[in-house]
């Protein structure tokens, strides 16, 4: 019951050969080498992809991509194109062979270092090889990348939610005042 969680789109797989999952089970672990994870169930269709390769993208997702990420999530690539069903679009990867979608806010290219077998999901930790980011959302007086004007969304036992008003920054609580 730790929620909320951030609701991503995971790409994996090749140029020739790629698909997307919804994601919930993902996260940071690690700063200096920058590391995080994702949780996936051995019986998903990217599974194989995942580990066949050892590389996926993390792509964050908006509100204006609730609908494709929820849809990925219910549908497998076994069965649909899903780039075709959600109208995402595909760029090619930097330092990784699969694509990252064009319509997320910061892509997270990653590869495998380890794979760690929990039960019914299997733990896929992750070296960061590359972070895109939307351009549009650098702030260009300060060169500060603006993530929470994005529009992100997030994953609250089973719903779907976006994030709400700003009500601190790291460290307000101690911060002197001038």
């Amino acid at each position: 019951m730790i929620y909320p969680l951030p609701a991503v789109l995971v790409t994996c797989g090749t140029a020739e050969r790629s698909n997307m999952l919804t994601v919930a089970w993902t996260g940071t672990i690690c700063t200096d080498p920058a590391m995080c994870y994702i949780s996936v169930r051995p019986e998903r269709y990217s599974y194989d992809m995942i580990r066949s390769t050892m590389e996926f993208t993390i792509n964050l997702t908006t509100e204006s991509m609730a609908r494709a990420t929820d849809w990925a999530g219910v549908r497998s690539g076994r069965d649909y194109d899903k780039w075709a069903e959600t109208g995402l679009t595909p760029e090619a990867g930097r330092h990784v062979g699969c694509p990252s979608i064009a319509e997320s806010p910061l892509s997270i290219e990653c590869r495998v270092k380890e794979i760690v077998h929990l039960g019914s999901h299997d733990m896929m930790i992750a070296e960061v090889v590359c972070v895109l980011a939307d351009e549009g959302l650098i702030d260009p007086e300060t060169g500060t990348f603006r993530l929470g004007d994005a529009g992100l969304i997030n994953y609250t036992h089973g719903h779907y939610y976006t994030q709400g008003q700003p009500i601190g920054r790291f460290g307000w609580t101690v911060k002197k005042k001038k």
